[in-house]
């Protein structure tokens, strides 16, 4: 992947742990400054950023809930004034609250769409901005194949995750134009901290009978946020050991 000479930076959502903390190294390594965003796992963003420090890349770890617009605002005004604007952004924070569609109460479901589509969405509408004006632009959402294909007990979850692959495909048409890229990565099951509690049933419809790693899903972003990649733009990928084939 080319490193960029823009003067610019990346904001990855929900990067102390697994997939996000995988994409913010990967990215780093790319040349770009990075905002490690994180809600309660400051440790482990900390961690993330002396790793990319200790290999040459620069980071900040950038702490609060993404679905209060405050804090999102205040993480790119972060940036914008320590490292530029910010051409990536990669909107990965999601939080889980699983049950059948008659037990999920009102807080639960508020909860999961205000966190995976809400700030998502209110993070993108900050940051093209800034992007149109400087007509360069990689936001990739990480969207899910339980988006893409029904998984019983996660109807929150489900809409949240389509409703990400909707709103990509919407926003990239509207800034096409301006050398703005909008992509989804949807994964299967990957082995992170979210997926441990899944049941082990679940990798029998997996062809791959091997869970994911969040090395492969962050190498699919690197190559979405890349020089390389500015003719994709709209498109999902799927990272699922061929679960939605």
């Amino acid at each position: 992947m080319s490193t960029t000479d823009r003067r610019g930076c990346a904001l990855v959502t929900g990067a102390s742990r697994g997939i996000g903390a995988a994409t913010a190294k990967v990215l780093a390594a790319d040349g770009w400054p990075v905002g490690v965003g994180y809600n309660s796992g400051a440790a482990e963003a900390e961690a993330v950023v002396k790793e990319i420090e200790a290999a040459g890349g620069r980071a900040v770890a950038l702490g609060g809930d993404v679905a209060d617009t405050a804090v999102l605002d205040a993480h790119f005004t972060a940036l914008e004034e320590r490292f530029g604007t910010v051409l990536v952004l990669v909107n990965n924070a999601g939080v889980r609250r699983d049950g059948l569609s008659p037990q999920i109460k009102d807080d639960d479901w508020a909860a999961v769409l205000e966190t995976n589509l809400g700030a998502a969405f209110r993070a993108t509408r900050r940051a093209i901005p800034p992007m149109l004006k400087a007509r360069h632009g990689r936001i990739v959402n990480i969207a899910s194949v339980v988006g893409l294909r029904a998984n019983p007990g996660q109807a929150n979850y489900a809409a949240s995750k389509a409703g990400l692959v909707g709103m990509t495909k919407t926003v990239a048409a509207e800034v096409a134009r301006r050398g703005v890229t909008v992509n989804a990565v949807a994964p299967g099951l990957i082995a992170t901290d979210m997926t441990a509690d899944l049941d082990g049933e679940l990798l029998k419809v997996v062809p791959a009978r091997r869970p994911g790693t969040p090395e492969e899903v962050a190498a699919c972003v690197r190559f979405l946020a890349s020089d390389e990649a500015g003719y994709v733009t709209g498109a999902t990928l799927t990272v699922d050991g061929g679960m939605s084939a």
